[in-house]
């Protein structure tokens, strides 16, 4: 019998290390792009950093490092180059003339990985219309690399489909795709208001931080939580009665560094959820090393969609995973302080009050999570 199993695709990525950033930011940023590599499908073999003031205008890094990654893509058989940047129609045609494989950037990954997770149809037309707008400028480029690359990792949605489009074919289908969206968008704004005066509390937060996690536990519902990054792209809303106090809690799409901008423009709908939220939850996973700044890519996210002027309880998730205790005191004797009380006199509780310390998997500290959310829900209901 022949093997019918799809071949894993091998993956090469590339970061620049800007002056004066730090090495292991930089190194975070692969790992965070090589994560998301391993999302789409694809499996990591080599990473290439190259230290610059400013990323080459012509090819990214210097031609001297290219030139060395063609060599090792040769040797190697590489089926796909990531770049963790976005890169400009000029970029990846003079990347072509060094490099003969597959080109990808972050944005097209990130694009690709939606594709896959797309469930409704409303997803579905937003991911499209995020792909038809990022591939437009570069359509010349996507003809001769969609010839020689067929399918794969990058190549879903209408980048599979409209390789023999001009670009006037591919305006029409923008526009048809911004009518569809904006007819779906409509019945949502008309689902949102047929919906009674409770309190909406709104889960927002990095990818993959467990957001679906604790909705699932807050709820008793079943929606899909895995550790990839995007699992969940709906907003999913749900009734909740804690004290016989009602609210809806809704789950929306991660935030992400670096998030290409077709994305939050189509993604309108499901950003209109935490716009129109009553509570946001913004839930951190404070094991994860990179942490502060996935709390400023957050909120510098709500500030661009004018939703940071709500009330926010920052729920620090995974509590279990962090590897040594955080101590105010490094003399203190932290045996006798319950774990959670030590956490709280931290920089992490002082600096960013309201917080709250929390394990969604191992189920730690949620009877307090639910006292808190109640008294919020209260004071809400109190105000309208």
């Amino acid at each position: 019998m022949f093997d019918t199993r799809k071949k894993q695709e091998r993956a090469v990525i590339i970061g620049v290390v800007l002056q004066n950033q730090k090495i292991e930011l930089a190194e975070e940023y692969l790992d965070e792009l090589s994560f998301l590599a391993l999302t789409a499908g694809a499996k990591v073999v080599k990473r290439f950093m190259q230290r610059l003031t400013h990323p080459n205008p012509r090819t990214y890094v210097g031609e001297g490092k290219l030139a060395e990654i063609a060599e090792y893509i040769n040797e190697h058989e590489i089926d796909m180059v990531i770049f963790d940047d976005e890169l400009s129609p000029s970029q990846i045609r003079n990347i072509e003339h060094v490099i003969k494989c597959k080109i990808l950037d972050r944005s097209n990954l990130i694009l690709d990985i939606f594709a896959t997770r797309a469930r409704t149809a409303q997803a579905k037309i937003q991911v499209e219309l995020a792909q038809a707008q990022y591939m437009l400028p570069r359509l010349t480029r996507m003809w001769t690399h969609l010839s020689k690359h067929k399918g794969g990792i990058g190549m879903k949605g209408p980048g599979e489909t409209e390789i023999e489009t001009d670009r006037r074919v591919l305006r029409e289908k923008i526009t048809k795709l911004k009518e569809r969206l904006a007819l779906i968008d409509k019945q949502s704004i008309t689902r949102r208001e047929k919906r009674d005066d409770k309190v909406r509390i709104t889960l927002v937060g990095y990818t993959n931080v467990g957001k679906s996690t604790i909705l699932n536990l807050l709820t008793k519902s079943d929606v899909l939580a895995e550790n990839k990054l995007f699992a969940t792209l709906d907003s999913t809303v749900r009734k909740v009665v804690f004290e016989n106090v009602p609210f809806l809690l809704t789950d929306t799409v991660g935030f992400i560094r670096k998030l290409p901008h077709q994305l939050i423009e189509c993604f309108k709908s499901t950003l209109d959820e935490i716009r129109e939220a009553d509570i946001l939850l913004h839930v951190v996973d404070v094991s994860h090393p990179g942490f502060e700044e996935q709390i400023e890519v957050v909120n510098k996210t709500l500030s661009e969609i004018k939703a940071n002027d709500k009330p926010i309880l920052l729920v620090f998730n995974k509590i279990d995973e962090l590897k040594e205790p955080f101590s105010p005191d490094p003399f203190a004797d932290t045996e006798e302080t319950p774990y959670i009380d030590r956490l709280k006199k931290t920089w992490m509780a002082k600096e960013n009050a309201p917080v709250i310390f929390i394990s969604a998997e191992k189920k730690l500290n949620i009877a307090e999570l639910r006292k808190v959310l109640v008294e919020m829900v209260l004071a809400a209901n109190s105000s309208k």
